[in-house]
């Protein structure tokens, strides 16, 4: 295949996952401003609620990730009934781990007045974390079922009911927060109401749809046994998904401490942190669309022992990255100050948002490359190495460099985000170097 075929298909592939992904960091901005807006305390409750569902969010994604090399293996030799029975193995997979979760999540929440946070805001905290407890298990089953046909090569069907449910949620916040004056529990039940048919879209639209419908899945469907499910298969699917949890919270994990760094020096630092923060994720949902459409290509090549194709897609999506992080990067730094505008008034938190563009720079291609290969791993299911890499770069690297340089250097808020290039360089590096020696080990 050629580069430029190559690099076709992965555009194709990755641009309805870059829309949606965007398209939930604008409804998250949005969630955030409509909730400011209402009230002060009200922010502040659903600050910290998110923070603490952020991990088990990633945890519920990680598991959904393993449904993809899984799927895509059989699809690419066409096992059209393992295809199905991978569905459905994935969907109580992925179901049965958001009931723990919520169990886990329940017990937290007996006992959330312990956590030290202000008693005022406990009555803000409570319903509203009930009605996130109550839509894990309905995101968990989206995820598995988006991951399916993410496989499968349609990623326009997610990104329709993504873009739906963001939508449907904007309008639920706006008529429950403040037409029928709930508040922080009004953005709660739209969250619910939005997630719980986010499952049920998707999966009529893919029941509906063309690829479903074709002579070879409707002979599947017809044919397959009255057991639709498998304990080796589910085991499967939990022995890929634990791995690449564990990798993603562990990365999620080192930014939420370097957030307790930035609050040591002070809440400009802090406030400039949670800015470039934001404005980071637009790139980084970028680079995630075109290693996410890589790893369906590359789990495709997978199945049909193509692997010289499996490096040279991996490759090829490297180097799309690249390219889009130099357009982002750019229109990031001519418009930097505008930018800083747009969220706050302060002149200190202005010019420290403008002091962390150099790190910002640097540390982009480090993103990039553990970006890209932290997919092509997933995609060939070699994925055990990647928490021992997590960690080493996130907790053994990045952290501690993050203290070293804001507080024994006395670099303060700057020095943080100097630590990132180190951090995400080394993962890169490491998951290029295991991917590496994966791929030359299949070919000779």
């Amino acid at each position: 295949m050629q580069r430029q075929a190559r690099a076709r298909a992965i555009f194709t592939l990755a641009l309805p996952i870059v829309i949606a992904q965007v398209g939930s960091v604008m409804q998250g901005w949005a969630d955030t401003i409509m909730v400011g807006q209402y009230g002060t305390p009200e922010l502040s409750a659903a600050g910290f609620v998110n923070n603490v569902f952020n991990f088990c969010i990633y945890f519920l994604l990680g598991i959904s990730y393993a449904t993809t090399p899984i799927v895509g293996n059989y699809f690419s030799q066409g096992k059209y009934a393992r295809v199905l029975r991978t569905l459905r193995e994935s969907n109580a997979v992925n179901l049965l781990a958001s009931v723990v979760v919520v169990l886990l999540l329940f017990i937290l929440y007996l006992n959330i007045d312990r956590l030290g946070q202000p008693v005022e805001l406990l009555p803000l905290m409570r319903p509203y974390f009930l009605a996130l407890l109550a839509s894990l298990p309905f995101m968990a089953l989206f995820n598995s079922m988006k991951q399916f046909s993410d496989a499968l090569g349609d990623t326009k069907t997610p990104m329709w009911t993504m873009i739906g449910s963001n939508v449907l949620n904007l309008l639920l916040n706006y008529l429950l927060i403040f037409t029928l004056d709930m508040g922080l529990l009004g953005a709660g039940l739209a969250t619910l109401i939005s997630r719980a048919l986010m499952p049920l879209a998707i999966y009529i639209a893919l029941r509906r749809g063309s690829l479903l419908r074709s002579p070879n899945f409707q002979k599947a469907e017809i044919s397959r046994p009255q057991n639709s499910y498998g304990r080796e298969g589910m085991f499967s699917l939990l022995k890929l998904g634990l791995p690449i949890s564990m990798q993603l919270c562990l990365e999620a994990s080192s930014f939420n401490v370097v957030a307790l760094f930035m609050g040591w020096i002070g809440a400009a630092a802090l406030a400039a942190h949670q800015i470039m923060g934001t404005v980071s994720t637009l790139a980084f949902m970028v680079y995630y669309g075109i290693g996410a459409a890589a790893a369906i290509r590359i789990a495709y090549f997978r199945g049909q022992g193509e692997w010289d194709e499996v490096h040279k897609t991996a490759l090829t999506a490297l180097w799309m990255s690249f390219a889009s992080g130099i357009i982002i990067i750019t229109l990031i730094c001519v418009a930097s100050p505008q930018i800083a505008a747009i969220f706050t008034t302060s002149s200190e938190v202005t010019r420290l948002f403008l002091s962390f563009l150099p790190a910002f720079v640097c540390y982009q291609i480090g993103d990039c490359l553990q970006i890209t290969y932290a997919n092509a791993l997933r995609a060939i299911a070699h994925v055990r190495a990647m928490m021992l890499y997590a960690f080493i770069a996130y907790c053994l690297v990045s952290i501690p460099l993050a203290y070293i340089f804001a507080f024994p250097l006395g670099m303060g808020a700057v020095g943080i985000w100097w630590s990132f290039p180190f951090g995400l360089t080394t993962a890169g590096l490491c998951y290029y170097l295991q991917f590496r020696s994966h791929v030359k080990h299949q070919t000779t």
